[in-house]
């Protein structure tokens, strides 16, 4: 295969600007070799999103008689159930749910800057989803940030969690406002059968999964 030097940006377009909470950019672009030889134009989509391009991935965490729990989130995902029919999956599925069972998460906004952002992201999101009140400083951070679909959107996932005291109790959470919040439900499960859950296929998240391993190889590591 031909080495890549650099790309080159013939021209760029974005759709979905008038509305909406994705935009599609698409990017006309050549490679270019080292000697300055061009490769053919081919084009590049993937989508952005004009609140923010990265996201907060949190796992909150308690010890309850000599085990670790984790504090799961289940809620509405309408794009699971409008958006694998046409073309279908590969493989037959043998329930389909607009719910989707997992952590913590959301987006990190343009203001959000530097590592103090990111945790006072995560607390903001903890708040909202989770009810609880956690200060900034508490939120640790799981590694390095990961890119969970490079080949369609630059989003980086950076992943964090907080320990919360046993007797912690949650206020109602009071959501984001909207309709996609409504019936939004959490409960704790210890963090051992939550990662056996996501292998089972109940668990369908991987963001979910990545947070809960790194949280347990954290732990093992202490």
């Amino acid at each position: 295969m031909p080495d890549v030097h650099e790309l080159e940006l013939l021209r760029e377009e974005l759709f979905g600007a008038d509305a909406g909470f994705l935009r599609v950019r698409r990017l006309h672009l050549r490679n270019l070799a080292a000697d300055g030889s061009p490769s053919a134009a081919y084009v590049c989509d993937f989508a952005v999103r004009p609140k923010g391009v990265d996201a907060v991935v949190v796992v909150l965490w308690r010890r309850e008689a000599g085990r670790v729990m984790v504090l799961l989130r289940e809620g509405l995902r309408p794009a699971l159930w409008f958006g694998r029919d046409d073309p279908p999956p590969p493989v037959a599925e043998s329930r389909r749910s607009p719910w989707m069972i997992e952590v913590v998460a959301g987006i990190i906004e343009r203001t959000d800057l530097g590592e103090h952002g990111v945790r006072a992201r995560a607390a903001a999101e903890v708040d909202e989803e989770a009810g609880f009140t956690v200060a900034p400083h508490a939120f640790e951070f799981l590694g390095a940030g990961t890119f969970p679909t490079p080949g369609s959107m630059p989003e980086m996932f950076w992943l964090l969690a907080a320990e919360l005291p046993a007797d912690a109790v949650a206020r109602e959470p009071g959501g984001d406002g909207s309709p996609m919040e409504h019936g939004a439900r959490t409960h704790w499960r210890e963090l051992d059968a939550a990662i056996a859950a996501c292998v089972a296929g109940e668990i369908r998240d991987a963001k979910t999964e990545l947070v809960l391993r790194r949280l347990r190889d954290r732990l093992a590591a202490a």
